[in-house]
């Protein structure tokens, strides 16, 4: 996880505010890799956590946590960490599947039934969790105030129709993703995915890990610096060369660093891109996978249920 300096404004390598934490001998390379790229490819600051058979054998961060360089990278330091936060939210859903409550089988409308309109009764909720459904983006314009509005977005999503049949491809549900599942969450559990995850797992485990941010936490998370995406002029050959179905997924509404900044992005929910934490939580989270369900000697998956997530649902087309 890093805060990575926009790459058109090519700054000057930043003064090196150190790289501290811990590290296996065994993993000197990561180390090595770590301190290279603040020293040859321009990181501003940046974490690394790897875990091995549950136990932590890296643990690093290093430089500093804003553009302006004033705040040191610490071990506390949090950083949006975008499309990571999918992970979560598929544990949420895999969990409640474990305990007998989600049939991974049934179809969609059977936990959101507004989910039937427009042909989408026999959606199951394996392709939800599989980029399978064909709802990889709105049709109808979704701005970023919108995308705040849990109830708005999750509206629209019921209402629309698949842009492909659903089952039949794998699509990348690069912001939709986290409103499918969560709402599936959310039906069942009367909670949205950030509060069940807590609930579950990270409260438990003092895992450090939130799905938005709370204004508590502000002072401790890293400020991203990156080109915005969408900030490309829509009259660009970028943007002319995009089909409709792209831009629906990745530019409706666009979302950049910029706004990852803001107190309306860490505010809402957004639960496929906007999760919080630290790489020691992301490595605890995804532990539980790679774990076989369990982590730091907690169980949280049944084993049976950690091998049903390795299942392959068909390839990309």
């Amino acid at each position: 996880m890093s805060a990575t300096h926009d790459a058109q404004q090519t700054p000057p390598a930043p003064q090196a505010a150190g790289v501290h934490g811990f590290c296996d001998p065994r993993f000197t390379a990561v180390r090595e890799a770590f301190e290279e790229n603040f020293r040859t490819r321009r990181e501003l600051g940046a974490a690394v956590a790897v875990t091995l058979d549950g136990e932590t054998v890296v643990d690093l961060w290093g430089g500093w946590a804003d553009a302006a360089r004033t705040r040191s990278w610490e071990r506390d330091t949090l950083v949006n960490v975008w499309s990571t936060t999918k992970g979560p939210v598929a544990l949420c859903a895999h969990l409640l599947a474990d305990r007998g409550l989600l049939d991974l089988d049934a179809p969609v409308a059977r936990y959101w039934p507004e989910f039937a309109a427009a042909g989408k009764e026999r959606v199951l909720v394996r392709h939800l969790l599989s980029h399978r459904a064909g709802l990889c983006g709105l049709r109808e314009p979704h701005s970023l105030r919108d995308l705040y509005d849990w109830e708005l977005t999750t509206a629209r999503l019921a209402a629309t129709e698949p842009w492909w049949e659903p089952g039949t491809r794998s699509g990348y549900h690069a912001v939709t993703y986290g409103f499918l599942v969560g709402e599936v969450v959310r039906r069942i559990t009367g909670l949205k995915p950030g509060a069940f995850l807590e609930r579950e797992v990270t409260g438990p485990l003092g895992i450090d890990f939130s799905m938005g941010l709370p204004v508590e936490k502000y002072g401790r998370a890293a400020e991203l610096t990156h080109t915005p995406a969408g900030s490309d002029d829509e009259r660009s050959p970028t943007f002319r060369h995009l089909t409709r179905l792209t831009l629906a997924a990745m530019a409706n509404p666009a979302i950049g660093t910029a706004h990852a900044n803001t107190p309306a992005w860490r505010a809402a929910e957004v639960p496929a891109g906007n999760g919080h934490g630290t790489a020691r939580a992301v490595a605890a989270l995804y532990g539980v996978f790679a774990g076989r369900g369990s982590f730091g000697g907690r169980r949280i998956l049944s084993p049976e249920a950690a091998e049903r997530v390795r299942e392959g649902q068909g390839s990309c087309v």
